[in-house]
């Protein structure tokens, strides 16, 4: 995949699996590479900006298999967040795609 069109699309697809379940960041990035092509050092930093920008809380958890686990959870300003970045790529990819059949 293209990475612009990736780096564009993050954001919303962690704000979206995270949405339906309070993640650790290496569930996160398994399951962010089940959509795209990703490894961890992309998806840190990105949880490390929506947690800073308040789109999720954090909490810890100990684990029987290592050290604790960080987990992310998403807040009202997140879900506000994931709503307008969801509406902004219906949008985005209906004009692209009407775009595309026309040429």
């Amino acid at each position: 995949m293209n990475a612009q069109f990736k780096k564009g699309v993050l954001e919303l697809i962690v704000l979206q699996i995270v949405a339906q379940k309070d993640r650790y960041g290496y569930e996160l990035v398994e399951e962010v590479s089940k959509a795209v092509e990703v490894n961890e050092g992309t998806i840190y930093p990105l949880l490390k900006r929506l947690t800073n920008d308040h789109c999720f809380d954090t909490y810890i958890v100990e684990s029987a298999e290592g050290p604790p686990r960080k987990y992310y959870r998403i807040t009202p300003s997140g879900k506000v967040q994931l709503a307008e970045l969801a509406a902004e790529w219906i949008a985005f990819t209906e004009s692209v795609n009407h775009f595309m059949k026309g040429t």
